[in-house]
């Protein structure tokens, strides 16, 4: 169960480099965004430009055919911009959001495909961050930012351009302000580099906390902790809030610098503008000109500061995705293919533990479970039989020792073929917001036929709640099976078992937090579906693995004790300890 080394940190901009690399199936949608922002940019340099005749010709000059083309040209100019704008933001909006579903979907792919331990480093919360505004804040960083940067980059260039072709005297003198200005956006980049990556883990325990107090809402009334938690949310709220603050204020700072520059260089502009007019070298209209460009590259500065927010936590972001991206799949490098297996399981000196554990969650473990018998592991909690069981699926992966299957190592068979072999049935039972038939014929069951469907329903002992559903099979069960009761959902899982008809059989406790009526009808269930199969029951009630052909007791990850129920109880040690303890709590 050891964890993968952590990967080497990446610069910012590589991972921006590597997010940018997401975009190339957008080629074709983004080409047509560029030249769009081409057009756009263009078009509102000879609006600029345009200014000088419109003054020179129609207000100095007073010329009537100039005034009644003019007009027409700006008009010209706007439509034509306009249709740019619009093929701008529609095909940049496609792309950014089709990296965001691209990276959704690739992301929650890994998670498949990630060992187990990560889910228990990991909780759910967090990862729903990363699939939801992580996946938006890559995008915008990704699209929306690129966006901004060369739409406002093409605008400043043009509008640059514009003033040197009216009056290069005066535009290199104004140029002087740019090297400020560099520095200030420099500065802004690097707080915002500090601040985004904090925020978005901040979001994230946010979520978590909020889905703890929610899932449990039950025990916070029940218990009077409401003020508790809304304490504990409102101190993350509020450390979420100090970062946002800042992020806020690093913008509006930097915007007040930048329009500060801006105002200096409005200044300059009037000054020497002032100096060449009278100098003759500089019309009414070519001051406008320059006047009107220098107010349309302000606000592109401006927007190319703020966009710094953006582009940083989206480049947070697309680290916190890419952590997960790069990280180990679980090892799936058997060759050996698995149709259909007999069911013959064997453990061998087997020892597991837990990263950072100095104790071993599995010390040292062997038995065998053969084919048409059942094998009952107990013991007390945290005693290592959850733990025990997973090993088998390959769930978790043993330090050392051997876990066999019909004489080979399970490492040896692919993985898919050797979980093809395993039917699960836990305590918490998970079912998903669709209809009773779509539960049961789950996965790569989806094609079983009606018959094969209605038969492991029945053998369920689920036929009769099924029927009486306004829709039988085909009714919508909710969220998690939530429109359903335990015992209900519990033989849903059952009957998932069934149509499967696996030979290995692994049952968690599968009846513990079930009613007596629930549990003799899962019961029942159990005993249709355990013949012929490997079956392996983790037991909390002892009552119900009196006819286990073996008993395994656990105890600290160790076989303390094995037998038959008869046999452990005459030999008076810790299996006739937990049973003497149920017996007292069951009069």
């Amino acid at each position: 169960m050891s964890a993968p080394p952590p990967p080497a940190q990446a610069t910012p901009w590589q991972v921006y480099r590597r997010l940018v690399g997401f975009s190339q199936p957008y080629r074709g949608l983004l080409l047509v965004a560029l030249a769009g922002m081409v057009i756009e940019a263009l078009a509102a340099g000879a609006f600029a430009r345009l200014m000088q005749p419109v003054v020179d010709e129609t207000f100095i000059e007073q010329d009537g055919a100039s005034s009644l083309l003019l007009p027409g040209v700006i008009i010209a100019l706007f439509l034509l911009r306009g249709v740019a704008g619009y093929l701008t933001d529609y095909n940049m909006a496609r792309a950014g959001r089709g990296i965001a579903r691209d990276l959704r979907v690739q992301v929650l792919g890994k998670y498949f495909r990630l060992p187990g331990l990560r889910f228990d480093a990991e909780p759910v919360p967090s990862m729903l961050v990363r699939l939801g505004s992580d996946s938006d804040q890559v995008a915008q960083a990704a699209i929306d930012a690129m966006k901004v940067m060369i739409q406002q980059s093409l605008q400043a260039i043009v509008m640059l351009g514009v003033m040197l072709w009216t009056s290069w005297q005066v535009t290199a003198a104004i140029l002087v302000l740019a090297p400020p200005l560099a520095w200030v956006m420099d500065k802004v980049a690097k707080r915002y580099r500090r601040i985004s990556h904090r925020i978005q883990e901040s979001g994230a325990a946010l979520m978590q906390q909020a889905d703890q107090a929610l899932g449990g809402q039950q025990e916070v009334k029940v218990y009077g902790a409401q003020s508790v938690e809304l304490q504990r949310y409102r101190k993350q709220a509020d450390h979420h809030l100090k970062l946002s603050l800042k992020v806020e204020s690093t913008r509006s700072i930097s915007s007040a610098m930048v329009q500060m520059i801006g105002a200096v260089g409005l200044a300059v502009l009037l000054l020497l503008a002032g100096y060449e007019a009278q100098a003759g070298r500089l019309s009414a209209g070519d001051f406008v000109a320059l006047m009107v460009a220098m107010i349309a590259i302000i606000p592109a500065l401006r927007s190319l500061t703020n966009v710094q927010n953006m582009l940083q936590r989206g480049v947070a972001s697309a680290d916190r995705l890419f952590a997960i991206t790069d990280s180990e799949d679980e090892v799936d490098s058997g060759t050996l293919p698995l149709e259909r297996a007999t069911g013959l399981v064997e453990f061998r000196d087997v020892v597991a533990r837990y990263p950072g554990q100095e104790r071993a969650a599995i010390d040292g473990v062997s038995f065998t479970a053969r084919p048409g018998t059942v094998t009952a592991i107990v013991g007390r909690s945290g005693s290592g039989k959850s733990s025990l069981i997973k090993l088998i699926p390959r769930f978790y992966e043993p330090e050392s020792g051997e876990i066999l299957l019909d004489g080979q190592r399970v490492q040896d068979y692919r993985l898919a073929d050797l979980r093809r072999q395993i039917a699960l049935v836990g305590q918490q039972v998970m079912l998903f917001d669709g209809s009773v038939a779509e539960n049961v014929a789950y996965g790569e069951l989806e094609d079983a036929s009606p018959e094969a469907l209605e038969q492991a329903v029945r053998g369920a002992n689920a036929m009769e709640f099924v029927e009486r559903l306004p829709e039988g099979m085909d009714t919508g069960i909710g969220a998690k099976g939530g429109r359903l009761s335990g015992g209900q959902r519990q033989r849903l899982a059952i009957a998932r078992a069934m149509l499967k008809d696996a030979p290995i059989l692994i049952l968690d406790e599968a009846t513990a937090a079930l009613d007596t009526e629930s549990e003799r009808l899962v019961q029942d269930a159990l005993e249709r579906l355990m013949p012929d199969r490997t079956t392996l029951v983790i037991a909390h009630r002892l009552s119900t693995i009196e006819d286990a052909d073996q008993v395994l007791v656990m105890d600290e990850g160790r076989i303390v004790e094995r037998g038959t129920h008869t046999e452990l109880l005459a030999r008076g040690g810790l299996y006739a300890h937990l049973h003497r303890m149920q017996f007292r709590e069951a009069q």
